[in-house]
Parts: C-alpha cells; sequence; structure tokens
C-alpha cells in the first residue's frame, strides 16, 4: 500500500505525529482516480526538522523524502508543522 510505504519513508523527519490518509474515493470521477484509490492522499506531519524552514521548504523536504511515490499518485495535500 502506499501509504506504508509513505509512512515508512516519513520517519526518515523524525515525526512526533504523522498521519497519512488516502482521500482517493472523495475524488471518484476526477480526474486521476483509479479503481481501488491510492491516488489522493493528505499528510499531516509534524518535525522538529521543519523548524526555521519555510512552506515551500518543508514541501520540497517532504517531497524528496517520498521521491519515487510522488510521481505515482495523483494529488497530495501536505499540512506541515514543527513540533
Amino acid at each position: 500500500m502506499i501509504a506504508d510505504e509513505m509512512k515508512a519513508r516519513l520517519v526518515a523527519l523524525e515525526p512526533t505525529s504523522i498521519d497519512v490518509i488516502d482521500e482517493s474515493e472523495g475524488h471518484r470521477g476526477h480526474a486521476g482516480y483509479r479503481e481501488g484509490g491510492q491516488t489522493h492522499f493528505r499528510i499531516r506531519l509534524a518535525s522538529p526538522r521543519f523548524a526555521g524552514l519555510g512552506r515551500i521548504e518543508r514541501h520540497r523536504l517532504v517531497h524528496q523524502t517520498l521521491g519515487d511515490i510522488v510521481p505515482r499518485i495523483h494529488a497530495l495535500a501536505l499540512e506541515l508543522s514543527e513540533s
């Protein structure tokens, strides 16, 4: 499962809290939806690694950490905070 892969990689950011939510069913009939889901995700992540980073820098760090997962999905919403 893609959500499990995401969580496994995001551990590298030393999160104090992490939620990876598959929101694919809410996008049924929209662009990028595939039967079986795993196309639209929301990540809520708090990490001390975000301290001093702006929003774009935090997003880049998450995308870099996820690596080749990002091109395999259609949409990724990020809610990132430092803890």
